[in-house]
């Protein structure tokens, strides 16, 4: 069993409940402000951290106006759009982070990161970030992987698009820069993506293959297939997060809305807590109903001596009598004793 993992105060791992981490990106519509609402919204919607996402739009690419440097994605919200001025756009300045990190301290959210370059490792290692995320696109980027794991921090990745090969690598290259508190993130890494796409199965096979806890980076629309991640036992789940789709952040068309993540909250912990019990028979809480069951009762008065016949009794609730399966065993026999309407049918009262 994958062992468990501390992210600040949350243990992550199969024996607890889902860690929900909340994606602010870049949400906060270039207002600092706005980014410390949404991080008061995240904390009273009952969400247990907040990630940021560390870069500029130099560190991401190149100011060039190519084709090749504009997104190409007809289902994307940014479709079209130059690269470069989409991450200027979306990137959370530098010196919003200490801030950002104190908020979150104050509301009792664990902040962290995902850093896009060594600058970036470096700026949430002075925050001191409890641990890092490599996200899907960087997962091939293997000086930032192990820039990343050096820290000593628990290590996030997120496996959007990669293949088994790529993340056999990228496990290899953090285990071999000494970093042993791995979380790897199952993704589909579209925006949004179809849920067809996310193949929640590969949580199981993720977890076996590497005995580390296994989440869901989740980019569909909706909670329903966090809420299926969870029951089957992902161990983290990270969804976007936005004030209101309608007002067109950046991620805002595949981001829930505050009150949406406190229903992934809960949602999530009670299917984690229905998601293994295989035994069968009645439970605790089950039991009391037992005695609701049907069971064979007589639906007449009848005298002593009567010859039982169909329409004499019936298969009705509650408990109390004979199991229905004993019906034909009944029909013929005689009565031993007069019985009155709503008697239960027992081996006792025949002949």
């Amino acid at each position: 069993m994958p062992e468990t993992i501390a992210i600040g105060p949350h243990r992550v791992g199969p024996e607890h409940p889902p860690l929900i981490v909340a994606e602010m990106s870049g949400n906060h519509g270039g207002s600092l402000a706005r980014a410390l609402v949404l991080i008061d919204a995240v904390a009273e919607a009952g969400a247990h951290a907040l990630k940021l996402q560390t870069y500029t739009a130099d560190t991401m690419t190149l100011d060039v106006d190519r084709p090749e440097f504009r997104v190409r994605a007809p289902e994307s919200p940014w479709d079209g759009e130059k690269l470069h001025a989409l991450y200027e756009r979306a990137h959370t300045p530098w010196d919003w982070h200490a801030p950002i990190f104190e908020r979150c301290r104050a509301r009792g959210l664990t902040c962290f990161s995902s850093p896009f370059d060594a600058s970036a490792v470096d700026l949430l290692e002075e925050l001191d970030a409890p641990c890092h995320k490599i996200a899907s696109f960087e997962l091939v980027d293997a000086p930032l992987v192990r820039r990343a794991a050096e820290t000593g921090k628990p290590l996030f990745l997120s496996t959007g698009m990669a293949t088994m090969e790529e993340i056999d690598g990228a496990v290899d290259i953090a285990r071999g820069a000494g970093c042993h508190e791995l979380v790897l993130m199952r993704c589909a890494s579209a925006y949004p993506a179809p849920p067809e796409d996310v193949g929640l199965a590969g949580i199981a096979v993720l977890s076996e293959r590497f005995d580390v806890p296994v989440g869901l980076s989740d980019h569909t629309l909706g909670i329903g297939v966090a809420i299926g991640a969870a029951a089957l036992g992902a161990a983290v789940i990270e969804k976007h997060v936005t004030l209101a789709r309608e007002d067109g952040d950046v991620d805002a068309a595949f981001s829930l809305e505050p009150a949406e993540l406190a229903s992934l909250v809960v949602e999530s912990e009670r299917a984690w807590r229905a998601r293994e019990r295989a035994t069968f028979g009645p439970t605790r809480a089950e039991e009391p109903f037992l005695a609701f069951r049907r069971s064979l009762w007589f639906t007449r008065d009848l005298e002593v001596g009567h010859v039982v016949e169909t329409g004499d009794l019936q298969s009705l609730r509650p408990a109390g009598g004979l199991a229905p399966r004993h019906l034909e065993e009944c029909l013929g026999r005689a009565l031993a004793k007069r019985v009155a309407r709503g008697t239960p049918v027992t081996r006792g009262v025949f002949a």
